[in-house]
């Protein structure tokens, strides 16, 4: 498989809540929105609490998530992705 598959599958079944399963539901239950719908701080926090999602507040930084998540977005930028 390629690298972009397993991470597809793994966004797809990780667990980000309490019986919360895949990127489209975490979208919904951390911030009441499709996954198509996310700004690039709301896709940035839930890539940061992730390996241990449960562990986190809903839909809510922590300094830690806040400082992960700061990172993610400047690494996006370095990459020349645009964020609004």
């Amino acid at each position: 498989m390629s690298k972009r598959r397993i991470l597809e599958l793994y966004l797809n079944v990780a667990e980000w809540g309490d019986g919360v399963f895949g990127a489209e539901a975490a979208a919904r239950y951390h911030f009441g929105v499709p996954a198509s719908a996310l700004s690039a701080t709301q896709g940035a926090y839930l890539a940061a609490i992730l390996p241990s999602p449960r562990r986190y507040p809903r839909g809510r930084g922590t300094p830690y998530i806040d400082g992960r998540a700061a990172t993610i977005l400047a690494r996006m930028e370095k990459e020349g992705v645009q964020i609004p």
